[in-house]
């Protein structure tokens, strides 16, 4: 699989990614040895970044990607993990001295000295516009404990906000057919800057795997149980907060369309990459195969008839319900 470079951090990573959410466990049961498979499957099949946070599975996933590396010496595997959702979700929690503690259980997690990429994970909007927060990551960018850092967000203002930053390396937002704003300002923005996109849910949480009906149901324990009305977290990371119904409807409509040879998970993850300035997607998987099949995505081709058709759609069902939220 080609490279593409995260330039204010000077990383090489796969265009096609691993998320590793599913793996801490929080979307339902999924044991260590299947977990290990999907990293397994993954790095065989190309991907070469893999993203985590110490909140999936409060670190049982960063811990089970560091095992993985020390049986897997010399994978050459970027990691960023993300930090911040474990305390209360007040600005003044957002100091040096929580950063260090933080990234001290990262790097015993993984098993590193120096984490690759350390992202904040979708803090409060105003933590993006203090001073001290960005000094405190300078500072452990110089002590060598963190390689560099980036902001993972909701809305396409935080990003903008991040990417004024000079030391941001990565955005990590929402991109996928049913969420088109990134593509106004955002990621032009960053592509100018040198910044690097992160497409997170870029399946929309499984809609547009093209498998889901009206009947499908979740398991307790899954936030697309849960959190359908932002019970738990944002709204607009399950479903990329489109209504389900209208999701289904929208994703049969979008599979239908697909190019010959790709299933509609990797037309989806295809059509991401191929926006110009992503650095990278990170679709997660639940088991070795899924991991396979996305990695495949990245020697999938979109047209520009293809790109007209996700659009479309997304004008349809999407644009006047979500496009002003995020």
């Amino acid at each position: 699989m080609e490279t593409r470079i995260l330039p204010r951090a000077n990383l090489d990573v796969s265009p096609v990614g691993l998320g590793t959410w599913q793996l801490g466990a929080d979307w339902g049961e999924v044991d260590a040895a299947e977990a290990k498979a999907v990293l397994a499957a993954a790095a065989e099949a190309g991907v070469t970044f893999f993203d985590t946070a110490d909140a999936y599975g409060d670190g049982r996933s960063e811990t089970l990607i560091g095992e993985f590396l020390q049986e897997n010496p010399g994978s050459q595997i970027t990691v960023a993990t993300k930090m911040g959702r474990r305390v209360d979700q007040q600005p003044e929690n957002f100091t040096l001295a929580s950063f260090r503690e933080w990234t001290d259980r990262s790097r015993r997690n993984l098993q590193t000295d120096t984490l690759d990429l350390v992202q904040l994970h979708c803090p409060p909007t105003a933590v993006l516009s203090d001073d001290a927060v960005y000094d405190g990551l300078d500072t452990l960018v110089e002590g060598g404990s963190i390689g560099a850092y980036g902001i993972s967000v909701e809305t396409a203002e935080e990003a903008l906000t991040a990417i004024a930053r000079p030391n941001v390396a990565s955005v990590q937002i929402i991109l996928n057919a049913f969420r088109l704003k990134p593509l106004d300002e955002v990621v032009p923005a960053a592509r100018a800057a040198g910044v690097g996109i992160i497409a997170r849910v870029p399946l929309a949480s499984g809609l547009l795997s093209g498998k889901y009906t009206a009947e499908t149901t979740f398991a307790e324990n899954d936030h697309r149980s849960y959190n359908r009305s932002g019970e738990a977290f944002d709204v607009g990371e399950t479903f990329s907060g489109v209504d389900f119904d209208s999701g289904v409807a929208a994703a049969r409509e979008f599979a239908a369309l697909v190019p010959q040879g790709a299933t509609p998970a990797q037309a989806a993850i295809a059509w991401v990459i191929a926006q110009p300035g992503v650095s990278t997607v990170i679709p997660g998987a639940r088991n070795a195969e899924q991991a396979r099949g996305n990695a495949a995505a990245a020697d999938v081709r979109i047209d520009e008839a293809f790109d007209a058709v996700v659009r479309e759609l997304y004008d349809r069902y999407f644009r006047e319900a979500i496009h002003h939220r995020w």
